[in-house]
C-alpha cells in the first residue's frame, strides 16, 4: 500500500503533466517555456508545502491552548474537527498568505542561487526582468486563489467556525445594545432606547416618517418584539401613533399591533468577526445599506472588504521583493535571506493590523489605511528591483 507521501508526489507529478499539456494545447510555449514551468512548479510547490508545515504547527498550538475549553464546554469531537478545524485551516492559510508567499520565494530562489542556477540562467542572456515572468505568473495564480477563497468560499466556513467558537470557546455574539438610530426606509427613522437579544425585545421604541422633510407620523411603543419566525415582523406593545396633516392631528393608541418594519436585529447587533462571515458582494451591499441608514459603526466591514483586494495584490509585491532579495549569492546564504524575508513579511502583516486599528479608532478612511502597506512595500520592491543583479 502506498504511503501518503507517495500519493502526494504522484498527484503533484500528474498535475505538472496536465498543466504542461494544457500549455501545449493553448500554444503557450512561446511565452511560457520549460524553464518558466520549472520555476512555477517550484514556487507553487514550496508555497503549498509552507502552508502545510506552518498551519500544522499552528493547529497543534491551538489545540494545546483550547483543549481545556473544549473539554469544559463538552464540545463534541466531530464538531471540533469538522466545524472548527476544517474551517480554521483555510481561514488562517488565506489570512497569512503573504507570509507563505515570501517564504516560498525566498526559500527556493536562495537554494537556486546557492546552486548557481540563477547565474547559469542569466548567463544564457536572460534578463532579470524576463526572470520575473514565471514568478509573476505564480503570484497571479496565488492572488486569484487568495481573492476567490477570501471573497466567496471562506466566509461560509467562517459562519460555522464562529458559531462553534461562540458556543464552546468564547462568546462573540452581542445580545444587548443601547441608543440605536437608523433609517429603515426612505424617510423613515427608527429609534431603539435599548434592545435585548435574549428576549428579542426593543424598549422605548419610536418610528418617525418624513415626507419632504416634514414629520407626518410619529409612532412610539414601550416595547417592540421581533418575530424570529418571520422577516421584518415586529409586534408593538402599548403603542401610540400620531399622524399630522397640516394643523390637524390624529392620535391612535392600542395594546398590541403587528407591523412590518424593514429592520432586523442583525442590523444593529454586530457579532465580533461578523464581517468575516460575508462574501464580498454581501459586504458591499451591507455597507451601502448601513450608510444609507445612517449607521456609523461599519468601519470593520469596510476594512474587510478592501483588505481582501489588497491582500491579493500583495502576492505580486512580496514576490518581487523576495526575488530581488534572494536572487544573489550572499555570505549568510539561505538563512540570512530567509531571516530578512520573515522579518519583512511579519512587518507587512503587523503594519496591516496597526493601520486597520487606527482606522477603527480614528478618522483614517478604511480604503487608505488598507492600501498604505501595499504602497509602502511597492516602493521597497522598486528599490530592491533596481539593486538586483541584471
Amino acid at each position: 500500500m502506498k504511503s501518503w507521501m507517495d500519493k502526494i508526489k504522484q498527484g503533484w507529478f500528474s498535475m505538472k503533466k496536465a498543466l504542461a499539456e494544457l500549455c501545449k494545447k493553448l500554444k503557450m510555449d512561446k511565452w511560457v517555456r520549460k524553464l518558466d514551468r520549472y520555476i512555477i512548479f517550484k514556487f507553487l510547490g514550496t508555497y503549498f508545502f509552507a502552508i502545510a508545515l506552518i498551519i500544522s504547527i499552528a493547529v497543534v498550538f491551538d489545540i494545546n491552548e483550547n483543549i481545556d475549553k473544549f473539554i469544559n464546554n463538552n464540545a463534541p469531537v466531530k464538531a471540533i474537527i469538522f466545524d472548527y478545524y476544517m474551517n480554521f485551516i483555510p481561514y488562517f492559510s488565506n489570512l497569512f498568505s503573504p507570509l507563505f508567499v515570501f517564504i516560498a520565494v525566498i526559500f527556493f530562489t536562495s537554494k537556486m542561487a546557492e546552486n548557481s542556477e540563477i547565474i547559469a540562467i542569466m548567463s544564457t542572456g536572460m534578463s532579470f526582468k524576463r526572470l520575473m515572468r514565471p514568478y509573476m505568473i505564480s503570484a497571479a495564480i496565488i492572488a486569484a486563489l487568495t481573492y476567490g477563497l477570501g471573497a466567496y468560499v471562506i466566509p461560509e466556513g467562517n459562519v460555522t467556525r464562529l458559531d462553534f467558537e461562540d458556543k464552546y470557546r468564547k462568546k462573540k455574539k452581542q445580545d444587548f445594545v443601547r441608543n440605536v438610530q437608523l433609517e429603515v426606509d426612505s424617510g423613515v427613522i427608527a429609534y431603539l432606547g435599548r434592545y435585548d437579544g435574549k428576549s428579542n425585545t426593543a424598549y422605548s421604541f419610536s418610528l418617525d416618517k418624513f415626507i419632504d422633510k416634514k414629520l407626518v407620523s410619529h409612532l412610539t411603543a414601550k416595547r417592540a418584539v421581533y418575530d424570529t419566525d418571520s422577516v421584518h415582523k415586529w409586534e408593538l406593545k402599548d403603542y401610540m401613533i400620531r399622524e399630522m396633516d397640516g394643523m390637524r392631528e390624529k392620535i391612535t393608541t392600542g395594546k398590541q399591533l403587528d407591523t412590518i418594519i424593514k429592520m432586523q436585529p442583525q442590523d444593529f447587533l454586530i457579532m465580533k468577526g461578523q464581517q468575516q462571515t460575508m462574501t464580498s458582494p454581501e459586504l458591499k451591499e451591507y455597507i451601502a445599506n448601513q450608510k444609507r441608514r445612517g449607521f456609523a459603526n461599519i468601519k470593520e466591514f469596510e476594512i474587510e472588504y478592501h483588505q481582501r483586494i489588497a491582500m491579493s495584490f500583495a502576492a505580486f509585491i512580496l514576490t518581487a521583493i523576495g526575488l530581488s532579495l534572494s536572487s544573489k549569492k550572499v555570505k549568510g546564504g539561505m538563512g540570512l535571506n530567509l531571516g530578512i524575508g520573515l522579518a519583512l513579511s511579519f512587518s507587512y502583516i503587523l503594519f496591516q493590523t496597526v493601520s486597520a486599528t487606527f482606522t477603527v479608532n480614528g478618522n483614517t478612511p478604511p480604503i487608505v489605511a488598507v492600501w498604505i502597506p501595499n504602497i509602502l512595500y511597492t516602493i521597497i520592491a522598486i528599490y530592491l528591483y533596481r539593486k538586483a543583479p541584471k
